[in-house]
């Protein structure tokens, strides 16, 4: 009993006792240490009777000094007394210690087996003081006073007899057919329980002639005795009356619906292991409140997981109300909830913001105001309506306290009513009173008809009592009880041969030593020298076997299926997902003032770095033409875009890990959440690289580029996104993504283009074709020939003479490199003869020869004689070769021709723009958006081999940004101004970034289809024998 309740009753004691004009009797005093004797030890009961006495003076000594002219009468003074008393005590009291108070006050009276009038006018103050309802009061007094139990609400009794006919009190009790009865066998007598609605305070009396007994104590017979939370009555020869059962009797038939969960024959056994959980039955039905509860590994988390369906059992099936809940999940969706250990919380939100997302994802169809009113009710009725508007914040940076975190993570599961609940450590890291509060949370949802499992660690003795049965769990998953918890100990004391097997609680407090339960389950034997060994006394194997046979539930055949009311929860559609997502997403990222600043100026800074140091200038005079680092700088600003926009996405789902894990519960789409992250992360992406450009491009002093430079970049950040985003899907720890980043972007900086050329890989990833596959997979090699050659293409000074250069260039390059060397091949042919040591080499000549015969016949339109039939090893000879090399050289002629005529139509437009702006101003304009290196890099001015041999042609290397692409499936050379697909052309720019629009969109269908952590998953559970031998040979370091 709670100190505040016991010294209102001592107060209220000492004015009943000023009654009797000659002070309380012995008979009085003998009363009193026999009422303070049943709740206190020896030494309490002298000090509170020593209280009791020192109030009784002052009460007494009041009363006589009080001018009775001044009070109509004595019993005025009383009744002063007694209303003052009340008012000032009831401000500490809960209305249930109220209760408590004011039915003691009536046993107490009560005690001599009389009242007074003066008693019985105290009485009905203190009931009107303390708000006690005129139905409780008259319930109360009809039960302790009168011992009239007909006269009581029939609803608020319950009668505890023998199952036997012959002792029923269906003759005895005029109102019996209409109360609730729980029938015993080898029960005798009547055993009345009283339930007072408002507090859920049950009192019991017997007529009978068992020895009963609770807390160890006889009941006697016809007193009433208050029947505590958790405390069962016992009697010889029968089994033990659980408060549960008794409480449930009465709040049972308030429960919305009936809920029954089953478990037929679950198993699970872990890959390569013995651990998991064993073979186990079970049914209960909605209203209990269940703790899971063993030691650490025994399998208490992998127990509830499989309850929850986040694993599914090796063999066996678990049921709701008929409905499996793997195979028919569409029948009870929306049911269960599940509350994880950790925090389940958005640390950036406040704690209304938190239930505001959490109702809009649940209620799809709840207006603004039923949304609202739906946050408001659960913040009332979780007692945090004075922190809604606080700061979540994380373990590290709390702005609520450690218990107002578990509420309202409970809370948020809570909202959607699941009608079966699983929390996970509900108590953990929070004090005993903070524990408690939270517990008693946990409980009333089991009152109001909730099915509730949860692993509890350690609990206190006032926290067992409020489970209705607990399971315990012994090391390799073995279930070893299923039973009342009060009675725990008693079992494994009863098994174990203990002398006082029958004390569940302390005597004196009534407390249950906890601690005892798992100390018996794991004590070890002794060994000859006095020494606790490894061995246990009684194995985990032996302790389910004693389990299986006593306690395991019977399940016959399949479950009846119950239909289930739906829920008022309801998955709002896709799109109302997204814009929830999202709102719940920038609202959160706004709220850490840190990350968006360091991500809005991150870009602009690096810009800014980049830029001042690539900004080289000779003698002082910085022109952008002469600017020996802009193509260092280019392909480095593609780096920084990437490692950016990867970066920044890194840890978004990884961070959300334990919120999914709820979320999950929801049946949320995924797509529309990666959809709201990918939204968010991409408007952040055209914002950094936006800004990025323009510092950049202002520091630099580029020109007219603006936006193509904005897509290139934008565009890589966003594949460095979804690269971020699948890396934070698929691993465990923050380590492990940051581990992986540099694994990402070093492939990404090496096949770029730009570090090394690819032809200068090594010669089992190149042909020198076209950029090798291992090029075309890194987004970087794309942005960069983009960002290239469209920086040389479309320059104000170079686009006007773009087209006119690229075929000048292809034209001379024909001319003046191809046409030599076939004709050096023709030579060669005509050299050789029909000699057979050459003939391999011969046939690979003609193999080069038809080729480019056919591709120049085609350029200049000039068709080759019959002579070219004869092109092959079998047919030629020194006639048709000299008809060849005529050939070469008219085509020379032709070309030359070509190559001067649009030589001729660029100078005429280069007149023209002269004559328009001026020398000066056209020199300036290639000063201003020209640069120099870039084209060095593009047009291969540093190259000195301008043609490569291949097996079957004579691949250009010179000016490739001239030079056109030779394949019609979108492959090319590196810098290549444009691609073809069939008759299609397409510009370098266009192409190159959709094709990292298409790896993007190719890594966003990996990311919902979750394929990186799949595969890790998958690696895991080859157990490939040299990790094996790694991991051992790591142990024994």
């Amino acid at each position: 009993m709670r100190e505040s309740v016991l010294l209102a009753l001592i107060h209220i004691f000492a004015i009943v006792s000023t009654i009797n004009p000659a002070g309380i009797t012995s008979r009085g005093k003998k009363i009193l240490r026999s009422y303070l004797r049943r709740y206190l030890n020896r030494e309490l009961e002298e000090e509170y009777f020593a209280l009791f006495e020192n109030n009784l003076e002052f009460y007494s000594n009041e009363l006589k000094s009080v001018d009775k002219a001044e009070l109509a009468d004595e019993d005025s003074l009383i009744s002063f007394q007694i209303t003052n008393i009340c008012r000032q005590i009831k401000k500490g009291l809960f209305l249930e210690e109220r209760m408590i108070v004011f039915l003691q006050l009536i046993e107490f009276a009560f005690e001599d087996a009389l009242l007074s009038e003066q008693e019985q006018t105290i009485i009905e103050i203190v009931a009107r003081t303390f708000n006690i309802s005129k139905k409780e009061f008259d319930n109360a007094s009809a039960f302790m006073i009168g011992r009239t139990f007909d006269e009581i609400t029939p609803d608020c009794v319950l009668l505890i007899e023998s199952d036997n006919p012959e002792y029923s009190g269906a003759g005895i009790y005029k109102n019996y057919d209409k109360w609730r009865h729980i029938r015993i066998k080898g029960f005798r007598g009547h055993l009345v329980i009283l339930h007072v609605e408002s507090t859920g305070t049950l009192l019991l009396t017997y007529d009978g002639p068992l020895g009963l007994y609770i807390k160890g104590r006889d009941i006697i017979e016809c007193r009433p005795y208050l029947l505590e939370r958790g405390v069962n009555i016992k009697g010889q020869g029968i089994e033990p009356i659980y408060y549960s059962k008794i409480y449930k009797k009465f709040v049972s038939r308030k429960f919305p619906e009936k809920v029954v969960f089953e478990g037929h024959d679950i198993e699970y056994i872990f890959k390569n292991s013995d651990n998991g959980v064993r073979k186990m039955n079970f049914r209960i039905e909605s209203g209990n409140l269940i703790g899971i509860m063993g030691g650490s590994g025994v399998g208490k988390t992998t127990m509830l997981n499989l309850l929850h369906g986040k694993i599914k059992p090796t063999t066996g099936n678990l049921y709701i109300n008929g409905y499996d809940i793997y195979s028919e999940s569409e029948e009870i969706k929306g049911l269960i909830g599940y509350v994880p250990q950790d925090d389940m919380l958005i640390e950036e939100l406040t704690v209304w913001q938190n239930l505001y997302f959490n109702a809009r994802l649940c209620f799809g169809d709840y207006t603004e105001e039923q949304l609202n009113s739906t946050v408001e009710k659960v913040l009332t009725d979780l007692d945090l309506y004075e922190i809604k508007d606080l700061q979540v914040g994380d373990l590290l940076n709390k702005k609520v306290s450690g218990g107002q975190r578990k509420r309202l993570n409970i809370g948020l599961e809570l909202m959607r009513e699941p009608v079966v609940l699983f929390i996970d450590e509900p108590t953990s890291g929070l004090s005993s009173f903070d524990s408690e509060k939270v517990m008693n949370l946990i409980k009333n949802q089991a009152l109001i008809g909730k099915l509730v499992f949860t692993i509890i660690h350690q609990p206190s003795s006032d926290i067992l009592k409020m489970f209705d049965r607990l399971w315990i769990l012994d090391k390799g998953g073995y279930m070893i009880y299923d039973s009342d918890p009060v009675e725990a100990l008693v079992y494994f004391k009863t098994e174990t041969s203990q002398a006082n097997a029958a004390e569940s609680e302390c005597p004196s407090c009534g407390n249950i030593k906890t601690d005892n339960i798992l100390d018996i389950i794991e004590v070890k034997v002794i060994d000859n020298a006095g020494y606790p060994g490894k061995e246990r006394q009684v194995s985990p194997e032996e302790w389910y076997e004693k389990y299986r046979k006593k306690m395991m539930t019977v399940i016959d055949g399949q479950p009846e299926k119950i239909s289930v009311t739906p829920s008022n929860f309801r998955v709002p559609s896709k799109s109302d997902q997204i814009r929830t997502f999202i709102k719940r997403n920038v609202i959160r990222k706004f709220a850490d003032t840190q990350y968006m600043t360091i991500n809005l100026l991150e870009a602009p800074f690096l810009a800014l770095i980049l830029a001042f140091i690539s900004k080289f200038s000779e003698n002082g005079t910085y022109l952008f033409s002469a600017n020996k680092n802009y193509p260092v700088f280019l392909f480095m600003s593609i780096i920084v875009a990437l490692f950016i926009g990867l970066t920044v996405s890194a840890e978004e789902i990884f961070r959300d890990r334990k919120i999914s894990e709820r979320e999950k519960f929801l049946d949320l789409s995924r797509s529309s959440y990666l959809l709201s992250k990918i939204t968010f992360l991409f408007v952040l992406s055209a914002i950094q690289s936006l800004s990025f450009v323009i510092v950049a491009d202002a520091i630099l002093e580029v020109r007219g580029m603006l936006f193509q430079q904005w897509l290139i970049l934008f565009s890589t950040a966003c594949f460095g996104n979804l690269v971020g985003l699948n890396i934070s899907a698929g691993m465990r720890t923050a380590v492990s993504i940051y581990i992986l980043i540099p694994l990402i972007l070093v492939p990404q900086l090496l096949l770029g283009g730009a570090m090394i050329k690819f032809d200068d890989l090594h010669k089992s990833l190149t042909r020198k074709i076209y950029v090798p596959v291992i090029g075309d997979i890194m987004a970087t090699r794309w942005a960069y020939e983009a960002i290239s050659v469209e920086q040389f293409k479309s320059n104000k000074f170079q686009k006007p003479f773009f087209n006119y250069d690229m075929e000048i260039s292809q034209n001379d390059w024909f001319a003046s490199f191809l046409i030599p060397t076939l004709r050096v091949k023709v030579n060669e042919c005509m050299v050789a003869g029909k000699n057979p040591d050459y003939r391999e080499y011969i046939e690979d000549n003609f193999i080069k020869i038809n080729y480019h015969f056919r591709e120049l016949s085609e350029i200049s339109g000039i068709k080759p004689g019959d002579w070219f039939n004869s092109m092959n090893y079998s047919k030629f000879n020194d006639i048709i070769g000299d008809d060849a090399k005529l050939y070469l050289d008219s085509l020379k002629v032709v070309l030359r021709l070509k190559s001067k005529d649009i030589s001729l139509k660029r100078d005429s437009l280069y007149t023209l723009k002269t004559e328009k702006t001026g020398y000066e101003e056209f020199v300036r304009t290639r000063e201003r958006d020209y640069n120099e290196s870039l084209a060095d890099i593009v047009l291969s001015r540093l190259t000195t081999n301008k043609i490569y041999e291949t097996d079957t042609r004579l691949i250009q290397k010179a000016d490739p940004v001239f030079m056109k692409p030779g394949s019609k499936y979108g492959r090319a050379h590196f810098f290549a101004p444009y691609k073809m697909l069939g008759n299609l052309k397409i510009g370098t720019m266009a192409f190159n970034v959709a094709a990292i629009w298409i790896m993007t969109l190719l890594l966003f269908v990996a990311l919902y289809y979750n394929v990186l952590k799949r595969f890790i998953l998958f690696l895991e559970k080859q157990q490939l024998p040299f990790w094996r031998k790694f991991g051992r040979d790591l142990l024994q370091i």
